[in-house]
């Protein structure tokens, strides 16, 4: 029996901070994990700003960006290594997109890992994306094969992030694709009430629903693509913000709820209720704090589809702990990245090593 002691960090799209996961992961029959330590940390309101406008900036300051965001990361992670006595064999940094066009074959996450390597003397993975998308891949979404892996006793997995993403399996294979933008859509609706975000869903309770608004979102072209598929921030700036003006933010937080809500139960009635009677459905990510969200999903499921909201700490940390299992794969030379679910040409191992 071997044990494996990785540091997972994500950094998500809706600019909420660093989650920081130190996870023993054990091989068995399966695999199975343990949290360790846990802990996010938030972005000061410089770095929010820099980093949600990063997609703007020239080449020349988005490097000088990537170069300052590694060696945060890095500083972060060994103060984190130091508080809890914990000296992993491997860390594993997702970092922040920043550009994701897979059909330009483009996907582009900063944080350079070379920062990260020599602050914590700590060999490293990063840039797990590329090579899905060089082989023709979407690149996303990348944690369902740890669903397959570490949450197979789900019938799906929902992640309520800066975008929803869910994955099942399907015909022996797993099948995954994002749904809609959520926390980057919601968390840019809040601001307009000078909040950071909007917590448990409150100011959108006291908003009302605009049906034409409604409408037109739930008519978007994404919604009718057949996966595989994923999106990114220029979608939702070229296609999402523009629609999002003329009503009060808490009437447009309201309704962008619904949206969200929506397409959710759309896809769980065409792809997941049709394989599987009343499925389990395993809901994480910072959106399933969101209250009104998640008694929207209830409202509209309860019979058909159990909806299981664990604890705060795998809410929190599903996705770092994720990413840090997909690095393990990448340093035992396993597959870590399932064409089923990225429409690459192959199965591949990705991610770069810097050791």
């Amino acid at each position: 029996m071997k044990k494996y002691d990785v540091i997972g960090l994500m950094s998500g799209t809706s600019l909420d901070g660093l989650d920081i996961a130190a996870v023993r992961f054990v091989k068995n029959q399966r695999w199975e994990f343990e949290i360790l330590h846990c802990q996010s940390v938030s972005y000061d309101d410089d770095l929010i700003n820099q980093l949600g406008n990063a997609h703007q900036k020239s080449a020349l300051d988005l490097k000088k960006l990537d170069l300052h965001l590694g060696y945060w990361f890095g500083d972060q992670t060994k103060k984190f290594m130091d508080f809890h006595h914990f000296i992993p064999e491997l860390i594993v940094s997702h970092g922040h997109t920043i550009f994701h066009q897979p059909k330009l074959g483009i996907t582009h996450q900063i944080g350079d890992a070379y920062q990260i390597r020599v602050k914590t003397d700590i060999k490293t993975i990063a840039d797990l994306r590329s090579l899905d998308v060089a082989l023709g891949g979407q690149g996303a979404p990348l944690v369902p094969i740890g669903d397959q892996l570490l949450f197979g006793q789900y019938d799906s997995c929902l992640n309520l992030g800066g975008f929803s993403n869910i994955s099942f399996e399907q015909e022996a294979k797993r099948i995954a694709f994002d749904i809609c933008p959520v926390n980057t859509v919601l968390n840019h609706l809040a601001t307009k009430l000078d909040l950071q975000y909007d917590a448990g869903g409150n100011a959108a309770k006291t908003g009302y629903i605009n049906k034409g608004l409604l409408a037109t979102l739930n008519s978007l072209n994404y919604y009718t693509q057949t996966p595989p598929k994923s999106l990114g921030i220029e979608w939702v700036v070229e296609n999402i913000l523009p629609l999002l003006t003329g009503d009060s933010p808490a009437n447009l937080l309201k309704t962008y709820n619904h949206h969200i809500a929506d397409q959710i139960v759309w896809v769980l009635e065409n792809d997941i209720m049709k394989i599987n009677k009343e499925p389990t459905l395993l809901v994480t990510g910072g959106g399933a704090k969101n209250n009104f969200l998640i008694s929207l999903l209830q409202t509209r499921l309860t019979g058909k589809v159990k909806i299981i909201v664990p604890d705060h700490e795998l809410i929190d940390f599903k996705e770092a702990i994720l990413f840090a299992f997909l690095g393990l794969l990448r340093s035992l030379g396993e597959t870590n990245t399932l064409s089923s679910v990225t429409g690459a040409r192959k199965d591949s191992s990705g991610g770069l090593i810097f050791d």
